[in-house]
This record gives structure tokens, C-alpha cells and sequence, in this order.
């Protein structure tokens, strides 16, 4: 199998454009490479969708290019044209994937939404980018129903004003459509950053995402045309829409879609019975499904070749497990809404897995971890993970009608992600924490992540979140919020045992001085510990 360094010397952007349609630099419309192109197979399947009552539906990809020609006529019957946004707010839908990729092929830009928001965080959004269009149904309408709203809205759930259903509506129209024509570096997405500090930004994700991607869906996920691929992250986020979805389905896989909460015996059971070869989740998922117990899981046949996860960095116990019952390490990865993955274990490779590192950075681009003022560091050192945008390749196109943003996120020509990390001899990285989450102590710049990846090796551990608690001798010292396990009673025992714990397989100067037992933690929409809240509380605090 390929060696990582054969894999940097033998990319070529120039062999990638051969897998698309269109010419990334010129005329390139996303809707044509995930659909359309796939389409002459009568058979070739798209998209298998099942919903937790059971229902399930298998579209095909020529099903899907006829089905978004019509919704593209519906929509252009509606007014939305060229330049339009289009919000979606749903679960897995298949009305809203059919309206996704629709979007696309009348010329407009698509904004996620996730179904969890409240009222506030669907009007900044879509009163930012100026949607123009809202699909949704009508629980989540409710939400909006006491406010002043500029848009149109499309209910999945209810009838037209003609008294048709959604479906009704949508078949009333002809099959056929031409497809609008696109620059590749035109507006495909208009993705919302997370907001840990601040409003959230519209992250643009371009027409030629798909290709400035490809490094990962070939190499980082490994994507093949046979492949099952089953994602878990919600289609309101970057990783679930983009990486998960789109990702995929721009190569020609078939796409598990599960419209239903999270439970990890149904998740069991969607993988037998799809005999899914592809699996992407988060750490939460992996860590519930090991929970399960290995006699448990033994009952199901599962084909999986390929475990992936995203979003937070992934603990040693979860990767030993799946390797030793599975066969396969869980791949981790990293990446920003903005710069997509970029530092990876790569599944297209039998690389070597070195529990709780990201991997190794992405082929196709120039990643480096950098100082203050854009110099990389040594080997060893902490600096901030840094994208050279330089040749124009990536997929993002900057923040919607936001310049100064990007400029704020710019040093020269690196795009700064706001995360920290090492790079060890082998040129692995691992993950220190967010910029503003590093602890200074004592003259040590600490990183809360590994210190986090430690406290969570302990049985008693669920969950922890380490920040800088301010002090008068040390400037900061390190103070670890944490989440018990079942059967784990908050005691000044324990806590002197954690802290013994991580001072013994960390360091001496890592260790958390105080720990706090709490019930849950801040955390934003898509799941994310906001840390900068627990630490302007102890800021708070002394005053």
C-alpha cells in the first residue's frame, strides 16, 4: 500500500480535474458533478433513506437528477433565480437534499440551518445572507410564527395555497432543465460558523468545493465508487453536508441517510443491514457505541472497512477498542468550516495510527503551524494551524459580504484557523486547544486538550474541560471542569486522585491544581464545549 510520502509527491491538481465535469477555474456548477454526472446508470444507486419509523426509500442517481429538474423549475416558479439564497431547516429530509441540490442548478446558494436553533439563531442567518426562500415543516415555522419574518416560506408538511403536498407540487413540473451556468469560484453554500465567540459568520463554501475537497474524500475518507458511505453529522453542518453528503456523492458512492435521533444499537443495525463500508461519526457516537459492550456488538455481520470521526479529538481507549474488535482503527481527522479537513489519518492509506494525534496534513496545499506574526515554528513547538491560500485552490470564498472578518483571520497569506498544535518528529500533529484557550502558567504555555485527553482516560471521567483559572503567583493555573460517569459520587478523594492521575501520566506542570465536578458543560449548537464561558466565570468570580 502507498506510504504517506508517495501520496504528497505523486498529487496532482491537474489528475484531479479529470474526475469532474466542468473546469474548476471556469464554468463548474456542484449540482452536475454530485448528480447529474452519475446519471446515465439506470441503476446506480444514490441515496438510501430510512426514517426511525421505518419507512425507507432508495433513490437512484438518475431519480435524483429528474426529481431536482423539477424542483429546479418549482423553485424558479416560486422567483428564486441566479444569485438567490435558499435556506433549508429540516433533518434528513429528502425533500430538502432534492431542494439542496436544486439550489444549485438554478444558480442560488444554499444556507444550512440546524434544526436545534432557536428563533434568534435562524434570523441572524437568514436575515444575513438574505434568504429569499425558507424550506422547512411546520414544527420549525412555529418558531418564527411571533416574528417579522422577510422571506417566503416552503412547508414540507402542508399544503400549497393550490392545495397540493409537497411532492403534488414538485411533479407538477417537466423533468427536464437546463442547468445554470456557473463560474467555479461562484457561491455554492453559505455555511455558518459555529460562534464560540461572537456571531456566527457565513462561511462561503465555492461551486469547485468539490474539487478543492477531493484530497479528502479520496484520500482522507478514501470514497470509492463501491462504497456504502454512512455519516452521521446533522446536514445543517459543514462535515454532515459537505464531507458526509455531497463528499460521497461527488464520487459516485451510495449514501446512507438516517432521518432519526442518535442510538448506537440502531446505528448497529443501519450498518448490517446497508452493509455499509464507510462509517463517519464523532467521538461522542464511537465512545456510546463501545459503551454498548462487545457481546452485543458481535451479533451484528458488519462489513465497515473504513471508520472515520471529525469535530473533537479522539481518546486512545475508543481507537484501541475498535481496532481490537473491529479489525480497523477509527481514522481522525481535522478541519475548520473554512478550510474543510486538512489534517488527517488518511484511509486510502495503511498508515500508522497514533491514538489522540490529527494525523498529517492534507495533500493538494501548504499547512504549516505558525507564530504571532506568520513564522512557522520548530518541530515541537506550539503554533497555530495556518492554510496557505496563496493558489487560489480552496473552497472557501471568503465570509458572505464580511471582508473585514476575513481579514482578521489573515496573516499575509495564511488563513489562521484559531487552533493550536504540535507537530512530533514524525511530522504527526496533535492538537494544544483553541488560541484563546491556551493556560499560561508558571512560564509553561499548556494546551487544555491533552490534558482533557488524560483526565478522560480515568474510569470515573465522561467528560472534561480544562481552562486557565487566573492567580496571583502563577498568573494561571490549571482547573478541570468535570462530568462523572454512572456510579461516580463527587468526592475530595477523587478529585486528589485525578489530579495524581494526570500529574503522573502527563506531567508535573499540566496537572489540574483544582477540579470541579459539574452536571454538564456549555457547549454551542453543533456540540462544541465552549470553554471561554467556564473561564470568564473564574474571571468573574474575582472581581
Amino acid at each position: 500500500m502507498m506510504r504517506y510520502e508517495e501520496l504528497i509527491q505523486n498529487f496532482s491538481w491537474e489528475e484531479t480535474r479529470k474526475h469532474y465535469e466542468g473546469n474548476p477555474d471556469g464554468e463548474f456548477n456542484m449540482a452536475i458533478e454530485i448528480c447529474d454526472k452519475w446519471a446515465d446508470d439506470p441503476k446506480r444507486i444514490a441515496i438510501h433513506w430510512e426514517d426511525e419509523s421505518g419507512n425507507e426509500e432508495v433513490w437512484t442517481y438518475k431519480e435524483l437528477k429528474e426529481k431536482t429538474n423539477q424542483m429546479a423549475n418549482a423553485l424558479n416558479a416560486w422567483g428564486v433565480k441566479k444569485g438567490d439564497r435558499v435556506a433549508g431547516l429540516l433533518g434528513k429530509d429528502m425533500e430538502l437534499i432534492i431542494t439542496i441540490i436544486a439550489t444549485m442548478k438554478v444558480g442560488g446558494t444554499y444556507v444550512p440551518l440546524f434544526t436545534a436553533f432557536g428563533p434568534d439563531a435562524i434570523m441572524h442567518r437568514t436575515s444575513d445572507s438574505g434568504v429569499s426562500l425558507l424550506l422547512t415543516n411546520k414544527e420549525q415555522k412555529s418558531k418564527l410564527d411571533e416574528l417579522n419574518t422577510s422571506f417566503d416560506t416552503f412547508l414540507i408538511d402542508d399544503l400549497t395555497k393550490d392545495g397540493q403536498t409537497f411532492w403534488e407540487f414538485v411533479d407538477s413540473f417537466s423533468n427536464e432543465y437546463e442547468v445554470e451556468k456557473i463560474h467555479g469560484d461562484d457561491p455554492a453554500i453559505i455555511q455558518y460558523t459555529s460562534g464560540t465567540t461572537g456571531l456566527p459568520k457565513g462561511a462561503i463554501v465555492k461551486h469547485k468545493g468539490v474539487y478543492s475537497l477531493f484530497p479528502y474524500f479520496r484520500y482522507g475518507l478514501h470514497v470509492e465508487e463501491d462504497d456504502v458511505f454512512f455519516g452521521g453529522a446533522d446536514l445543517g453542518w459543514a462535515y454532515g453536508l459537505v464531507a458526509c453528503t455531497i463528499g460521497p456523492l461527488s464520487l459516485g458512492a451510495e449514501v446512507v441517510l438516517y432521518h432519526g435521533p442518535f442510538n448506537p444499537e440502531k446505528v448497529f443495525q443501519l450498518l448490517e443491514k446497508y452493509q455499509v463500508t464507510s462509517f463517519a461519526y464523532a467521538p461522542t457516537a464511537y465512545r456510546m457505541m463501545m459503551a454498548t459492550g462487545i457481546d452485543r456488538i458481535k451479533q451484528y455481520n458488519l462489513k465497515v472497512r473504513k471508520f472515520s470521526s471529525a469535530g473533537e479529538p479522539l481518546d486512545g481507549e475508543v481507537v484501541k477498542f475498535f481496532k481490537e474488535h473491529f479489525g480497523r482503527e477509527i481514522y481522525d481527522h481535522y478541519g475548520a468550516t473554512e478550510t474543510g479537513m486538512i489534517v488527517n489519518n488518511y484511509n486510502i492509506l495503511d498508515m500508522e495510527i497514533k491514538p489522540g494525534s490529527m494525523g498529517l496534513p492534507i495533500p493538494g496545499y501548504t499547512i504549516e503551524l505558525i507564530d504571532n506574526q506568520g513564522i512557522p515554528v520548530k518541530k515541537g513547538e506550539t503554533g497555530q494551524i495556518a492554510l496557505d491560500t496563496s493558489d487560489g485552490k480552496t473552497a472557501f470564498g471568503g465570509y458572505w459580504e464580511n471582508p473585514k472578518k476575513l481579514q482578521e483571520k489573515m496573516i499575509n497569506n495564511w488563513f489562521l484557523t484559531g487552533d493550536l498544535a504540535k507537530q512530533d518528529e514524525d511530522g504527526y500533529f496533535w492538537f494544544q486547544g483553541r488560541a484563546d484557550d491556551v493556560i499560561s502558567s508558571a512560564g509553561y504555555r499548556i494546551g487544555p486538550t491533552e490534558v482533557e485527553a488524560t483526565l478522560n482516560e480515568h474510569a470515573a471521567v465522561l467528560e472534561s474541560a480544562v481552562v486557565g483559572k487566573p492567580d496571583k503567583a502563577k498568573g494561571e493555573i490549571v482547573k478541570a471542569f468535570v462530568l462523572l460517569n454512572e456510579n461516580y459520587e463527587p468526592t475530595e478523594e477523587l478529585e486528589e486522585e485525578l489530579s495524581l492521575y494526570v500529574r503522573n501520566k502527563l506531567s508535573k506542570h499540566q496537572y489540574p491544581r483544582e477540579i470541579e465536578f459539574v452536571e454538564e458543560f456549555p457547549k454551542t449548537q453543533s456540540g462544541k464545549t465552549q470553554r471561554f464561558l467556564l473561564k470568564k466565570r473564574e474571571q468573574e468570580q474575582l472581581r
